[in-house]
């Protein structure tokens, strides 16, 4: 019999077992079709909070009676003044309230009055990121009365107001609208990394481990089909289904930006075919090596669940692979082409920021995903082939 045409028949054997599994198939294709409208989601709806806070332009301050020259700053700043809560700092610890807040000495205008520097006390919570965002925007409200405050001063005494400013900075933002959404759409390519590996999970190891633990492995091998054909078969029908949810999860940020309730998203979030094209450019390879490596764990357990507890490792190892780029403050370092997962993770980043990658950046991860497929395919050869032997 011709080896390829074993292979394509142990492949459709393979890919029809697959399919029976409806539940858990459901699953996974529900899973990888919702990932991206529902992440996207998500960030619109944190976007959309941090647009409405910053719309409101709302100022929470204690003891705003013993200033009124800041509160007329305040409201000619078109903002509005809200009595701070007598708890406030309980919380901020709870979350409970998202503005900081602002308390003011009793001593503030007769400091002011005098020549004085008035303390006053801006108080946020470090865990508490919307009062953290919105210290910024009330600390530039601060210095705005500052430097009003010493304009004022100057000009009294008849000081040219140019004394304030020796130097004039321009801030100049070299990341493009892509490149600043990445900080935020960054981590869309890691749900879509783990999607991949989940869709291979259960294909791999029921048709290893699984066969195996049901007593189907040993007449199956008895077959006149070679070896190579078989694991070939087995691979190409659990890769099949992992790349379906590679292209499934792809495919759904394209209806999901749709869902995007931020204009500052929107218009910063781009995503269209051609990142479609090139994240499965990246993924697809990955698809099939993983699905390797997965064949090869489970071939080496005797059931269904010891596949399970010991194909965690490689959930794990593609879980905190690609933290590596967030924790490494150098940058993209050219040996993280070089490992799996970490090199998806950082060449899809690459995409979300709207920056090219040459040829030779796509060839390394490819050939690293080669190689570990041929050697975990080797492995579960030599695996299957001893247990003929024992059969």
């Amino acid at each position: 019999m011709n080896p390829w045409h074993s292979a394509l028949t142990v492949f459709r054997k393979e890919l029809l077992d697959a399919m029976r599994d409806r539940r858990t198939l459901l699953v996974v294709f529900v899973s990888a079709v919702l990932i991206g409208p529902v992440m996207l989601l998500v960030l619109s709806g944190f976007f959309a909070t941090l647009d409405a806070k910053a719309e409101q332009r709302e100022l929470v301050v204690s003891g705003i009676r013993y200033a009124p020259t800041l509160k007329n700053f305040v409201e000619r700043q078109t903002w509005t003044l809200k009595e701070a809560p007598d708890d406030y700092e309980q919380r901020l610890r709870e979350s409970k309230l998202g503005d900081p807040v602002l308390v003011l000495p009793k001593t503030f205008e007769t400091d002011l009055l005098r020549g004085d520097s008035p303390e006053v006390e801006l108080v946020s919570h470090s865990a508490n990121q919307q009062s953290q965002s919105g210290a910024r925007r009330v600390a530039d409200l601060l210095r705005g009365f500052n430097q009003e405050r010493v304009g004022l001063t100057l000009v009294s005494r008849g000081v040219s107001l140019d004394l304030l400013t020796p130097m004039k900075v321009q801030e100049v933002d070299l990341a493009n609208t892509q490149a600043r959404a990445a900080q935020f759409t960054g981590m869309l390519a890691f749900f879509v990394l783990l999607a991949v590996v989940s869709g291979a999970l259960n294909a791999a190891l029921d048709s290893t481990a699984g066969e195996r633990e049901r007593g189907s492995l040993e007449p199956l091998l008895m077959n006149p089909v070679t070896g190579a054909a078989l694991v070939i078969g087995k691979w190409g029908a659990v890769a099949a289904v992992s790349m379906l949810i590679a292209v499934l999860s792809c495919l759904s940020f394209l209806p999901g930006q749709w869902l995007l309730r931020s204009d500052t998203l929107q218009a910063m979030f781009q995503f269209g075919w051609h990142e479609v094209l090139l994240f499965l450019v990246v993924l697809l390879p990955f698809a099939a090596a993983i699905s390797a490596v997965l064949m090869a764990v489970a071939i080496r357990c005797k059931s269904f669940k010891e596949a399970q507890a010991n194909s965690t490792v490689v959930m794990m190892a593609v879980s905190l692979l690609p933290l590596v780029a967030v924790f490494n403050q150098t940058g993209e370092e050219p040996w993280h082409l070089w490992v799996p997962a970490l090199a998806q993770n950082t060449l899809m980043m690459r995409v979300l920021k709207g920056e090219a990658f040459s040829g030779q950046q796509v060839l390394v991860p490819l050939f690293v995903c080669a190689l570990l497929t041929v050697a975990a395919l080797w492995f579960v050869a030599n695996r299957l082939r001893g247990a003929a032997v024992k059969s």
